[in-house]
């Protein structure tokens, strides 16, 4: 006997505003706890754009002739750079956490927090806020089986609510970006709070500065939006219906495991080229398709994978804790 899925228990009456504001708290109080891995891949990320302005000495070096090296000895800093030598400061997730902190300190982890908490506000509270209300919507549309796993009006829904947050919230992404990248240490740190960092950009990069790297933040975050949502949505269900599993905190932090699984998979490449675009001086690269195009030539593919590592701890804690803390707050906040 074919059994339907079960259907969320939310009731009608709940206003919008209600949905909004319960999102959005779930998913900042998961970015707070989460946000030490998003510095740590951001700056994974960016690692190798810029050449070294020096370079350890190697083998291939000390073939140049024995001159050089001597040279060398005497005074490290006359000699240039090797080209294409890169200089790898972070290496993995736990050194890179390590290496901020014993440089930068702790602090430094949550640089952009504050823009990094807006964006959530206003991104998550959109995109998970309205979900069932606009799957609802595509529901009425598509009217497929009920009995199902209504998969193109989840994605829809996904792909709607996902793009209409980014359009709405992307200023608040790129300050987060350019404060996780910069080094306390270096010239790259080039604001002092989230409020002069907007007017900073806006007076010297325009309204067009705000919303850079737009089109590959809404590739990124429909991809991960369908990801997230659409497969925690499934992934539940299906858990409820065919291994018998309860509506409680076993069942949210499986499908929420799933969930930041397959979204690490899917949006990596386009994460790595929106976080070098949106951190990248006004003029380096023409456009997001000429920062991959770069990116895959100066560095290979494996340059779209990187931070890969901590982006994966990343999604799959900030799944689990904000799909837990938004099953319970649905819980006390729904059905009050």
């Amino acid at each position: 006997m074919n059994k339907q899925f079960p259907k969320r228990e939310e009731p009608p009456q709940v206003s919008v505003a209600v949905k909004l504001l319960t999102a959005g708290t779930a998913a900042c109080w998961a970015d707070f706890v989460t946000f030490p891995l998003d510095t740590a891949k951001v700056r994974l990320q960016v690692q190798g754009e810029q050449p070294a302005r020096t370079a350890p000495l190697t083998h291939t070096a000390t073939a140049r002739g024995a001159s050089a090296y001597q040279a060398f000895k005497m005074n490290p800093s006359a000699i240039p750079a090797i080209p294409g030598a890169q200089h790898v400061q972070y290496r993995g997730l736990v050194g890179t956490i390590t290496t901020i902190t014993r440089q930068e300190g702790f602090r430094t982890l949550y640089n952009g927090l504050s823009a990094g908490l807006q964006r959530q506000m206003c991104f998550s509270s959109i995109r998970l806020g309205l979900y069932d209300t606009v799957k609802e919507f595509y529901g009425s549309i598509f009217r497929e089986n009920e009995a199902g796993l209504q998969i193109v009006t989840r994605i829809c829904a996904g792909l709607t609510t996902g793009g209409l947050a980014v359009a709405l919230a992307h200023p608040t992404d790129v300050v987060k970006v350019r404060f996780q990248a910069a080094s306390s240490s270096n010239s790259n740190r080039r604001y002092t709070s989230t409020l002069q960092a907007y007017r900073t950009i806006h007076r010297e990069e325009g309204v067009r500065g705000l919303w850079k790297g737009a089109v590959p933040n809404i590739g990124r975050n429909a991809i991960v939006n369908v990801s997230e949502i659409v497969c925690y949505d499934v992934v539940k269900d299906c858990l409820q219906r065919y291994a018998h599993i309860p509506n409680d905190i076993r069942l949210h932090f499986s499908s929420a495991v799933v969930a930041g699984l397959a979204a690490t998979v899917v949006a990596s490449p386009v994460d790595v080229v929106k976080t070098r675009y949106m951190n990248s001086p006004k003029g380096q690269y023409q456009g997001a398709l000429d920062c991959a195009i770069k990116m895959a030539r100066m560095e290979g593919a494996a340059a779209f994978y990187k931070g890969f590592v901590p982006s994966f701890a990343r999604l799959v804690s900030w799944n689990v804790v904000m799909w837990i803390t938004y099953e319970q707050l649905k819980l006390i906040v729904f059905k009050s």
